[in-house]
């Protein structure tokens, strides 16, 4: 068995080489006089010596020249030995001149029996970490320098209690107070009594605890009891493991900025206020004017009545006065729609099918020497609208546009589908709309009269040709379907009136398009057209129309369509044979019905060519037309 002598042998041993074998410290023995007696791998790297050029030498090698002259060497082994640890930072010196940051620990080593036998040092490099903490007091002082060089927003922490603990130079230009008043004071001394009354200081710090943030603008007071308007933001200020240090928090006076807001809503309601007398003014005027007529052939029709009545030939008379009844309830009726007042019908519907039912009309309100396009989006989304209100409105636009154009132009209406942000159009919230928009190239208008468009009885027109109340009638019904109207337009270059409609959701079911199919009528002759446009729509069909095949086509190609009924012989060189084959082709869904003057033998056209489309002969009647739409395929 080995003796205990072998085994503190071995152990002496292990740590030996324990401490040879650290690099990350510098570890060594040091005699009672300061010679170098040990020397270990992290020695060697942190101060350059190797083993044999060290040993025997004085450790105050390893100081500064001006450590060395200021005796701090010798010190520190006083210290040591007196107190039993020296322990310090400061720079020390490699063998190859360079310094570093150095942390030492000098501890005295006795005997049992308490002699002194030297001192273990241990030296670890720390230069990096002193590189860090100077950046980060730099950083720091840059820091403070720049808060307390801002004047124009008071910056400050708070403890987690409240508690004001550092305070910048705009904190005291806003709130009057200097640092050595407030610091130390809670900070709910900046609010007014109603608010601390409310909590409205704890609920800040509360919010910014929890949230992360509190933002909010309100009254605080100053030093001398005045009052400002500030924008005030608290941040939360957490330590690495998340615990809550304090509060920041920044303040800034906006009342100037509150005052000048004000000064501007106060003009602005000033300005509405006069613009809504003017209009109430003009619409009392007109009204009065109107009225003033109506009642005018009431009164002589009752005094043509009271002088006929032994003669029994009033007719003609009680007619004048039915229709001066009937333009005062039409009179009321656009007032109303000004007003935002008229009763509503909304249902869910596409305001494609609605266009395409109603086109016929649109297009006899134009002339021959306007051009008359729709392009619908056939993706275009419903909208909860009254139908015959939408319909009127965009006829009264149609016939603005005409009136627009004495010479003639071009008419569009368009639909598509629009994504808006807040306030983007108007005072319209961020959602889905339905865009409608009525184009014309006519005369344009001035920026004066784009403001005033929608005022009730404004008008540019002659005296006699319109009442001024067409626009505001759209406007209205517009806005009380919870939409909006605007107009671009420039003289001489044309008006756009785009018309936004809220979108209905993707679940809203149009009840418009329950077993109702769409026709689509080709005929050059307006006449025709209309007949068969009222014969259809009195079978419960939606109508469209084209007067030529190149215009069919296009309308193939936006709108959903079921059935085509056109006439054989067309103006366009594109005839009824030649659409019917296209349509066969490239939308086989839809049912064809061809028509024509021609009996089927006159029009020389073999039976291959006609293929199994079905054939009216004019003149057609409604059974003519049920009867082949039964065999139709």
């Amino acid at each position: 068995m080995s003796s205990p002598a072998q085994h503190a042998m071995s152990d002496e041993q292990r740590l030996q080489y324990l401490v040879a074998g650290i690099s990350d410290y510098a570890i060594y023995m040091l005699d009672p006089q300061g010679h170098i007696t040990s020397w270990n791998a992290g020695a060697q790297r942190f101060k350059g010596y190797v083993e044999h050029e060290i040993l025997r030498k004085h450790f105050s090698r390893f100081y500064t020249p001006e450590d060395r002259e200021s005796g701090l060497p010798e010190r520190a082994l006083k210290q040591a030995l007196e107190q039993g640890k020296f322990e310090a930072e400061g720079w020390r010196v490699r063998k190859d001149g360079s310094r570093f940051w150095a942390h030492v620990v000098i501890d005295p080593i006795y005997d049992e029996h308490g002699n002194l036998l030297g001192y273990a040092k241990i030296t670890r490099d720390v230069t990096e970490r002193r590189k860090a903490e100077e950046a980060l007091r730099e950083s720091e002082q840059r820091f403070r320098l720049l808060v307390q060089g801002v004047t124009d927003y008071a910056i400050y922490m708070l403890s987690p209690e409240g508690v004001v603990t550092n305070w910048n130079v705009g904190a005291e230009r806003i709130k009057g107070y200097s640092y050595d008043e407030i610091v130390g004071q809670h900070f709910s001394r900046f609010y007014t009594d109603e608010d601390r009354l409310s909590g409205v200081p704890a609920r800040a710090l509360g919010t910014a605890g929890q949230a992360g943030r509190y933002e909010s603008e309100g009254w605080r007071v100053r030093k001398d009891g005045t009052r400002f308007w500030a924008h005030v933001v608290v941040d939360a200020i957490r330590d690495e493991q998340g615990e809550l240090l304090g509060f920041a928090k920044i303040t800034r006076d906006l009342t100037e900025k509150k005052q000048a807001a004000e000064a501007l809503d106060r003009t602005q309601a000033a300005l509405f206020q006069a613009q809504k007398m003017e209009s109430i003014g003009q619409l009392t005027g007109g009204i009065a004017h109107d009225f003033n007529n109506l009642l005018s052939v009431l009164a002589s029709g009752l005094e043509v009545l009271s002088m006929q009545r032994q003669h029994g030939s009033d007719a003609k008379t009680l007619d004048s006065m039915r229709r001066a009844i009937d333009r005062g309830a039409t009179l009321t009726q656009q007032l109303l729609a000004f007003a935002r007042q008229q009763p509503l019908q909304p249902e869910t519907r596409n305001v494609n099918r609605l266009i395409t039912g109603f086109e016929s009309v649109l297009r006899r309100a134009g002339n021959s020497s306007i051009l008359f396009e729709v392009r619908l989006d056939p993706m275009v989304r419903n909208a909860v609208i009254d139908a015959a209100r939408f319909e009127s409105a965009l006829l009264n636009l149609v016939v603005n546009a005409r009136d627009a154009m004495p010479d003639g132009g071009r008419i569009e209406i368009a639909t598509a589908n629009a994504t808006l942000a807040e306030g983007e159009v108007g005072n319209l919230p961020a959602g889905d709309y339905v865009r409608l928009t009525v184009t014309d190239t006519g005369t344009g208008m001035d920026p004066e009269t784009v403001a005033r468009a929608f005022e009730p009885f404004y008008t540019t027109k002659e005296v006699g040709k319109g009442t001024g109340l067409g626009l505001s009638q759209v406007y209205g019904f517009i806005k009380q379907s919870g939409g909006e109207v605007v107009i671009r337009s420039r003289q001489g270059e044309g008006t756009t009136i785009a018309i936004y409609l809220p979108a209905a959701g993707t679940h809203d079911h149009d009840y418009s398009k329950a077993d109702t199919e769409t026709v689509l009528i080709v005929e050059d002759e307006p006449d025709l057209l209309d007949v068969a446009s009222s014969l259809f729509m009195s079978m419960g069909y939606d109508v469209m129309t084209a007067t030529s095949g190149r215009e069919a086509m296009n309308a193939l190609a936006s709108r959903d369509v079921d059935i085509l009924f056109t006439d054989i012989v067309m103006p366009d060189g594109i005839n009824g044979i030649d659409l019917a084959a296209y349509t066969r082709e490239h939308y086989p869904h839809v049912k064809v019905m061809l028509a024509s003057g021609y009996p089927q033998p006159a029009l020389k056209l073999d039976r291959g060519k006609l293929g199994d489309f079905a054939f009216v002969a004019k003149p057609y009647r409604l059974s003519d037309l049920a009867r082949s739409l039964r065999s139709v395929h």
